[in-house]
This record gives C-alpha cells, sequence and structure tokens, in this order.
C-alpha cells in the first residue's frame, strides 16, 4: 500500500510498547521464577503512532507483500471454550481455509490460544486464559521458524524444510465487534530487519525464540475496526522465502483511545499453522 492509498484512511492516534535496546540478548521466562529473578530482562518503552483502519482496502490485503489479511470466514464453532469443538472442527476449516487463499499443499495446525483481557491480570495467571500482548513482538524467527518443523514433525521435517513454508496465525475474536484491546498489524514492507532483536523465551524444558521490536518512524500500523466473530486476520510470523515477499509481520494489542467505556473486555483465539508449498 502506497502512501497515496492509506493517507484517506481512518485511523488512531495511541502508543505501542516497543523494546528499549539494551546491548545484551533480552530473555523472558515463561514460567513463575525464583524470587528475586525478573521475568525478563526486556526493557520497553512507549511510542506514538497513527495505526489506520484496514477496512476501506482490506481487497487489497495481501499475506504476500504486507503481510497480514482481513478475510470474512464463518465458522461452524459456536464455543470457542470447548476445547473439542476447537481441535475437531475449528482446526479443518482453518487448514482448508489457508490451503485455499495460499495455496499451500499441506497445512498444519498445531496449537492455539485464547486471550480474555482481565484488567490488572498476568499474562499467565493460573486457571484464566492468557491476556492480550501489549508489546511489539513478532512471534517467530530465523532460528525457531524451522525448529518449530522439526520439534513438530519428527522424521518428515528434513524433506520439508526442503520446500518453503510458512507459519501463518489465524486471529479471531470470540465475542465481537471487538472494540477493546484490538490487534494492530505492521506493514511487513516498512519493516527493517534491524528492528527486529531475537529473543529468548525459556520455558521449564526448552529455549524458544521471537523477536521484540525496536521503534522505527518508518512503521505502517493497521487494524481493521470492530473485528467481527465470522472475520479472521491473518498474519505472516514467519516466511522460508528470503526474496523480497513479506517474511514477519510485528504485531500488538493496542488501546484505542475511541473505545466508548463500558465495552466488553476482548476475547479472541489464534491458531498457528505451518503453511507448506509445492515450490
Amino acid at each position: 500500500m502506497n502512501t497515496s492509498a492509506i493517507a484517506p484512511l481512518p485511523h488512531v492516534h495511541t502508543a505501542l510498547r516497543y523494546l528499549e535496546p539494551t546491548g545484551d540478548k533480552p530473555r523472558s521466562l515463561e514460567y513463575e521464577p525464583q524470587p528475586g529473578v525478573p521475568r525478563t530482562t526486556a526493557v520497553y518503552r512507549d511510542h506514538r503512532v497513527t495505526i489506520r483502519d484496514v477496512r476501506p482496502v482490506a481487497s487489497a490485503l495481501s499475506l504476500e507483500r504486507e503481510g497480514f489479511q482481513l478475510v470474512t470466514a464463518a465458522s461452524r464453532v459456536k464455543d470457542f471454550y470447548d476445547e473439542e469443538a476447537v481441535r475437531t472442527f475449528y482446526y479443518a476449516e482453518s487448514a482448508s481455509l489457508l490451503e485455499e487463499l495460499t495455496g499451500a499443499c499441506r497445512v498444519v495446525v498445531f496449537d492455539h490460544t485464547i486471550r480474555r483481557r482481565i484488567p490488572g491480570a498476568a499474562d499467565r495467571t493460573t486457571g484464566i486464559p492468557r491476556q492480550p500482548v501489549p508489546r511489539v513482538h513478532n512471534d517467530y524467527t530465523e532460528k525457531s521458524g524451522p525448529q518449530r518443523v522439526r520439534d513438530l514433525l519428527g522424521e518428515d521435517a528434513s524433506a520439508l524444510l526442503r520446500r518453503r513454508f510458512a507459519v501463518i496465525n489465524v486471529w479471531r475474536p470470540i465475542r465481537g465487534p471487538i472494540r477493546d484491546a484490538p490487534l494492530a498489524v505492521a506493514d511487513a514492507q516498512s519493516v527493517d530487519r534491524d528492528d527486529l532483536v531475537a529473543t529468548d523465551l525459556v520455558y521449564p524444558d526448552r529455549v524458544g525464540e521471537i523477536y521484540y521490536v525496536k521503534f522505527n518512524p518508518s512503521h505502517r500500523w493497521f487494524y481493521a475496526s470492530a473485528m467481527r466473530q465470522d472475520e479472521v486476520m491473518l498474519i505472516k510470523c514467519f516466511d522460508s522465502a528470503d526474496d523480497g515477499r513479506a517474511r514477519f509481520v510485528p504485531h500488538s494489542a493496542f488501546e484505542d483511545p475511541t473505545t466508548p467505556a463500558g465495552v466488553l473486555p476482548r476475547e479472541s483465539i489464534e491458531l498457528r499453522t505451518l503453511a507448506f508449498y509445492e515450490e
């Protein structure tokens, strides 16, 4: 999307929380640490940005160019808190949708996360869904994208990694329209490789890696206003092809200053998928 296309779009001004570089590789503990041990070594700083509403240009969005796409895709699942229904029906629906939209020859849905905002709750409070992530990040890195294939697909991984593949998130409101803590996504073409900072995610049994993101005033931010339950935002978090197409799409929940008081807290579900191509 060029400047003339995005300039007239409706927009909001708000703050996004970016990583403040410290010189050392950040790390975050994905479990309750010992007393006195910080949960993360990452330092963040809020930066004011403009976030534009993509609805007027939604039909022009491309996973290959911007790295995200807004799609109308109703689901037969009525209760997304029903684990069996999600894994039985929603996984299959989403795999079929991605095969149709992307031309992938195989799509593997490997997990999902439900988020429900509870004011004041920590991200991983026991017994409640995850909280929206209020930091600019991208879920996979040059290292962790291929590692996810190895972790999940065992003996098939070597052959599959010789093909092009992508990690694509399927993000949907559980209860819409979403006005509270909506999702912002960055145009991949506005993000420099140097903006992405590899960060260790330390679990009790393994170490993963994501990108936190340094501020760059060139970033172009977008959202879809009042997303409905029959809509999904597709977000490309990794692409093995390094040929100019979108590879990484930073994203974050944000506070919309135009949201009226009393709206329902955000509830959403995101699927993580591996899409493999013949090329």
